[in-house]
C-alpha cells in the first residue's frame, strides 16, 4: 500500500475519539484494527466484528502503525 493510500483511509478528527487516528467516515480506532492483528485475529473476523472495515482499511491502519513506529523514537526496553 502506498503512502498516499493510507493517508487516505486514516483520519484524526478532534470531535471523534478525542483526535485519535480512526479509519475514515467510521468511529473504529486504527489502534484497534493493529490491536487485534496482534492478538490474533485474521481480517476476515475484523471484519466480521466491524461490517464497515474493508481489507483496504485494515492495511491501512498496518501502514499507520509501521510509519508511526518509524517516526518515533523508542527507549530501548530494560531487562
Amino acid at each position: 500500500m502506498a503512502e498516499s493510500d493510507w493517508m487516505q483511509r486514516i483520519s484524526v478528527d478532534p470531535q471523534i475519539h478525542s483526535g485519535e487516528p480512526c479509519v475514515r467516515g467510521t468511529r473504529i480506532p486504527a489502534s484497534i484494527v493493529v490491536g487485534s492483528i496482534a492478538d490474533g485475529d485474521d481480517f476476515a473476523t475484523l471484519m466480521k466484528s466491524y461490517p464497515a472495515l474493508t481489507t483496504e482499511d485494515i492495511r491501512a491502519c498496518l501502514r499507520y502503525a509501521a510509519e508511526a513506529l518509524r517516526d518515533s523514537h523508542l527507549l530501548p526496553l530494560g531487562g
